[in-house]
């Protein structure tokens, strides 16, 4: 009943992948980074190998696992309680304590614990899952569309701007503007022929996608776009074969919160970003 590590994705999956796609909603941010770094190699983030573990407890199957792409924090999915010492000493022996962590918030907690002489929380967020789709009524002047290679300039700014804003790194934002254009994954909502909101869409991996990058500029919020553009880019989703469409949101916002609800995202559960205090 130990935790192993590795830099390699290929072994990560091979051992822990089955598990991992047999609950695609509650492992989907560790199922849609270890896709992409299949997809893009090992460096597909940053130029730091990635840190991929997983736990398998007394019955011999996988009840924990763990991505990392430095610098960003780990990654936890589905975490037995018993798996949270043995992470904690694994990472301190290894010499990979991280300065935060990701998780569902029973195992962040525990984990920052087990780290750290103290902590504090850097974010709250909330998954969401697709129920009955209600789009907005009245819905907001302009219409939908899907993004073309004539938008990128402008989708790579609202990329940009959308990292700066959630502290997320935007510094691929080219390649995802890229292939998510390609793949029609990138919807747009316009107004008067103007793109006013973005919402995209992950890659359909075990059934599910995920809708990210909803951004909306400044100028143009509060008028109803990004709840109509999510909407479509939901509805999008389900047409192309995803029987789960998930999305995530920041519980310091409560008026994302309220416009997904409304047109149809029911909670599942809450994840923490934790920092040691000292950090």
């Amino acid at each position: 009943m130990t935790w192993t590590l590795t830099h390699d994705v290929g072994v990560f999956l091979d051992a822990a992948g089955a598990s991992l796609t047999a609950r695609p909603t509650e492992n989907t941010l560790v199922l849609t980074v270890t896709a992409a770094l299949r997809l893009g190699g090992p460096h597909a983030f940053c130029d730091a190998d990635p840190l991929l573990g997983w736990w398998r407890g007394a019955d011999g199957r996988v009840a924990g696992t763990l991505v990392q792409t430095p610098p960003r924090p780990p990654v936890l999915a589905l975490v037995a309680p018993e798996a949270v010492g043995p992470l904690a000493a694994a990472l301190s022996r290894t010499g990979t304590v991280p300065a935060e962590v990701n998780a569902d918030r029973a195992t962040a907690e525990a984990l920052a614990a087990a780290l750290w002489a103290g902590h504090r929380v850097v974010q709250e967020q909330r998954l969401y899952r697709l129920g009955t789709l209600t789009p907005p009524v009245p819905a907001p002047p302009g219409r939908a569309r899907a993004a073309a290679g004539a938008d990128r300039e402008l989708l790579v700014r609202w990329h940009h701007a959308f990292g700066e804003g959630t502290g997320q790194s935007a510094a691929h934002a080219e390649r995802l503007v890229d292939e998510r254009t390609a793949s029609g994954r990138l919807t747009l909502w316009e107004d008067g022929g103007v793109p006013v909101s973005m919402a995209g869409v992950s890659p359909r991996i075990a059934g599910m996608v995920r809708v990210n990058a909803v951004y909306t500029p400044p100028e143009h919020r509060r008028r109803g776009y990004a709840a109509a553009v999510v909407a479509e880019a939901s509805r999008a989703g389900r047409k192309a074969g995803a029987a789960e469409v998930l999305l995530f949101t920041d519980l310091a916002n409560p008026t994302s919160n309220g416009v997904y609800r409304r047109i149809g995202y029911r909670p599942v559960s809450d994840r923490l970003l934790l920092a040691a205090a000292d950090r």
